[in-house]
């Protein structure tokens, strides 16, 4: 049977829960006041709280769907960058030209387009960054550009997905590592890791690094296009007001990429060699509403066997191949911003995980303090 490929509207509608989150930033941009609490309340407790009623996805769908199937799943992500962008700049005109809010009025309010820009921005970022298409990894740029963060498409594609669960991969957070100390490591590290896979990458083909094959060219040119428009739209403060959206904005990012795989290490089989990346390398979560809303980044095992798979193909793992959360990404963050909260409820599921996989290892020691010798070949 030849699979259908019609554009399949009503799979696709509940993916566009995101847009949801568009006129509540523009009735926080107009009302002020406390309008931008919506914002935070939409990303993370609604959804949240919708999760513990509509309960877990665990079908899989056909991973065979033709692209033309999957029209309007890419749509969303097609137009949600031109979006963000007119939230923020739209947001950085109104405030500092037309309305009279108070400095707390404004801190909150670009408090909640960062989680808009993080929560929903990073998140469709880091989806058109892993496709083949031009227009759709520019788009992925723009969308990083807009938060200062444009380092991480090459940290995630050259690094992350090659070395995650290892010493090389910054991003993957150690067992017992608290969220913020984890955090301010990954800004220490994050961009001269990224620099210096790119490096490697030119020299390897004979290029200095200064060539124009470099990305970091681009990701100058754009974040300072960024900068330059905020501070024509809205003067100085115009420019405080984006880079604290765009400082929330990672701090999101960042609080999913430690939810994403603390304690999980690969194992270490000596030499510089470490054990291939499985789906149990992974923190898995299946609730419904939170991956309608994060475009299923919550099927992560998958994402990292297949990193080129569109999210509406992306398939969920049993807990016999892959660790599963309790709650979904919104609620998960919250508890890693309170590190004993976190370690109360994740640290016995880590153990838990080192049993059931690796009964072998007897010393987690190494692994806990990241002092296993970095992968041989690594960029």
């Amino acid at each position: 049977m030849r699979p259908d490929t019609t554009p399949n509207l009503p799979a696709a509608l509940p993916f566009w829960l995101s847009l949801g989150l568009v006129p509540l930033a523009a009735l926080a941009t107009v009302n002020g006041g406390w309008w931008w609490l919506t914002l935070p309340g939409y990303a993370w407790y609604l959804t949240t709280g919708l999760d513990a009623v509509l309960g877990n996805e665990d079908r899989n769908p056909d991973t065979e769907a033709p692209a033309s199937a999957l029209f309007w799943h890419r749509a969303v992500t097609l137009i949600w960058p031109p979006l963000q962008l007119a939230v923020i700049f739209g947001a950085i005109w109104y405030v500092t030209r037309v309305a009279d809010h108070s400095g707390w009025t404004m801190a909150g309010l670009f408090f909640g387009i960062g989680v808009l820009s993080g929560t929903i921005g990073m998140v469709y970022a880091h989806e058109l960054l892993h496709q083949k298409d031009a227009t759709e990894r520019w788009l992925a740029d723009l969308l990083l550009a807009s938060v200062l963060y444009s380092h991480f498409r090459t940290e995630h594609l050259l690094v992350h997905h090659s070395w995650v669960s290892t010493p090389r991969d910054a991003v993957s957070a150690r067992y017992n590592e608290g969220f913020h100390r984890f955090f301010w490591r990954v800004l220490r590290d994050g961009p001269t890791s990224a620099f210096r896979a790119e490096r490697n990458l030119l020299a390897r083909a004979g290029r200095p690094t200064t060539d124009r094959r470099n990305p970091f060219w681009r990701y100058a040119a754009l974040q300072t296009a960024m900068l330059v428009l905020a501070l024509m739209l809205g003067g100085w403060l115009g420019l405080v007001l984006f880079l604290w959206q765009a400082a929330v904005a990672i701090w999101q990012l960042e609080l999913t990429n430690y939810v994403e795989h603390y304690g999980l290490s690969r194992k270490y089989l000596g030499q510089g060699r470490y054990e291939h990346i499985r789906p149990r390398h992974s923190w898995n979560a299946a609730h419904k509403a939170t991956n309608w809303l994060l475009i299923n980044l919550q099927r992560h095992s998958d994402h990292h066997y297949k990193p080129d798979r569109r999210y509406p193909l992306l398939q969920t793992y049993s807990e016999d191949e892959a660790p599963q959360l309790p709650l979904g990404y919104p609620a998960m963050t919250f508890l890693a911003m309170i590190p004993p909260l976190w370690r109360r409820r994740m640290n016995p599921r880590v153990r838990a995980w080192r049993r059931q996989f690796y009964p072998e290892i007897t010393d987690w020691g190494p692994y806990n303090r990241g002092d296993l010798p970095m992968p041989r070949n690594a960029l």
